[in-house]
């Protein structure tokens, strides 16, 4: 489904990714694991068109999307979840939602997806004419999550989703990841730093150390090795 090939990003003269390769197949959770600083965000902003490429090359389901617009990859089906939620905060949870589903005319469907946003996070159906901005920090990445999924991605990009959330959410969240991967064959780019969550619910995963890629394997190797372990796990 994608193929990132020897990417190279750059702030300024600051290299931030160097030679970076990922391989994501349809219909698996894959997952970027590193510390802070490491390029995790950068490789999902270079992939999502926010952050300019400056070699290598990105492909989505056999098309070219190497420094395409952000608004052109997410009508290739592609939606992101930035770190830090960025919901609309004067805005309605319900106006939220609509605003995910901007660029799709299939009014019907839409409505159905709402309520299956609803079925997934109960939460935001009893707050539904609540600004977003007056939910809890869970809330909100709920809130960011349902809309980036009311796009209908075939490629959904999180990044850091369990960030600064009380354990009663970030377990519930990686349950939804999941289950949104399970039930609509939803393919999953993960980062994130909660690398043992991470590597749990994860098919595969790469660890990302300063900018290169240093190891991959199937998620359950990843989370057995002894590096791995010591570096991310504090084991």
């Amino acid at each position: 489904m994608l193929k990132i090939k020897n990417i190279e990003t750059f702030y300024g003269n600051i290299q931030a990714l160097k030679d970076i390769s990922i391989d994501v197949k349809e219909g698996e959770i894959i997952t970027l694991i590193g510390a802070n600083g490491a390029g995790k965000s950068t490789t999902l902003m270079s992939l999502s068109g926010v952050v300019p490429v400056r070699s290598g090359s990105i492909e989505f389901l056999g098309k070219d999307i190497t420094n395409k617009n952000p608004d052109e990859i997410v009508a290739m089906g592609v939606s992101q979840v930035p770190e830090g939620r960025r919901i609309f905060p004067l805005l309605t949870v319900q106006e939220n939602l609509d605003m995910g589903s901007f660029l799709r005319k299939d009014k019907a469907e839409i409505k159905k997806d709402l309520e299956y946003m609803f079925e997934l996070f109960p939460r935001l159906a009893e707050r539904r004419t609540q600004q977003g901005g007056t939910l809890s920090g869970g809330e909100q990445q709920m809130l960011a999550i349902s809309r980036a999924l009311m796009a209908r991605p075939k490629l959904l990009l999180l990044d850091e989703p369990s960030l600064g959330l009380a354990p009663i959410f970030v377990q519930q969240i990686f349950d939804i990841i999941t289950r949104v991967n399970k039930e609509n064959n939803t393919t999953v780019f993960l980062v994130e730093q909660n690398a043992y969550m991470a590597l749990k619910i994860a098919h595969r995963g790469y660890v990302l150390e300063n900018g290169r890629i240093t190891m991959t394997n199937e998620a359950s190797v990843l989370l057995n090795d002894e590096d791995v372990k010591k570096a991310y796990l504090g084991i």
